[in-house]
């Protein structure tokens, strides 16, 4: 196998390995399950921490499509349209076995992936939509986006990930209708912005 091949494939095995039994899992059993030796493993991946970098790399960064942060800023478009169609396009890369108990498992385990990718989503998503939530509600605010803010653009975000924790972390059944759903959430999320954002 050829060598690009083969770190392919040890890449991928990990990204299951890792997600089935959480990251006390070991490279020694890694390497067993994906019909390796440990020394060939670390000929690829030199520790498990570098290894564990490119999981990270693989399943949360390199799934990010950068036209969506395109789509949220759109404003020849309705707000509501632009963030359902967000959600409902990123709900298909997020909501799969590895990546919710991936990032779960790194939670528990005190890794730095769920702080990594929550300041990229800070920057990329969460920012820009509150300053288009601002716009929507008639304000031409450009002054820093406060974390009371951005607290509430959570709201809707964890909703919508929690849909993935349901399916694949209680084992529990899904909307029939996700992105029916999506766009649901958004509607009733956008009607409680407003209201609360006069308020405040």
């Amino acid at each position: 196998m050829a060598p690009a091949d083969r770190e392919a494939r040890i890449l991928e095995g990990a990204v299951a390995f890792f997600a089935d039994v959480g990251f006390e899992g070991g490279t020694r059993e890694l390497a067993a399950r994906l019909g390796i030796t440990q020394p060939l493993l670390y000929r690829y991946f030199p520790s498990k921490e570098v290894l564990l970098d490119r999981v990270y790399q693989e399943v949360y960064l390199s799934r990010w499509n950068p036209q969506w942060e395109k789509w949220l800023t759109d404003r020849s478009r309705p707000l509501e349209k632009r963030l359902t169609a967000f959600y409902q396009d990123y709900a298909q890369v997020i909501m799969t076995y590895e990546w919710v108990r991936l990032f779960m498992f790194a939670g528990l385990k005190g890794l730095d992936f769920n702080a990594r990718y929550i300041a990229f989503l800070r920057a990329t998503v969460f920012d820009k939509v509150v300053l288009e939530l601002r716009v929507d509600c008639g304000q031409e605010d450009t002054s820093p986006v406060r974390d009371e803010e951005v607290e509430l653009v959570w709201g809707l975000h964890a909703a919508i990930y929690y849909l993935g924790v349901r399916r694949w972390i209680y084992r529990m059944p899904m909307p029939a209708d996700l992105d029916r759903d999506i766009a649901l959430r958004v509607s009733t999320f956008l009607g409680g912005f407003s209201r609360v954002y006069a308020d405040a």
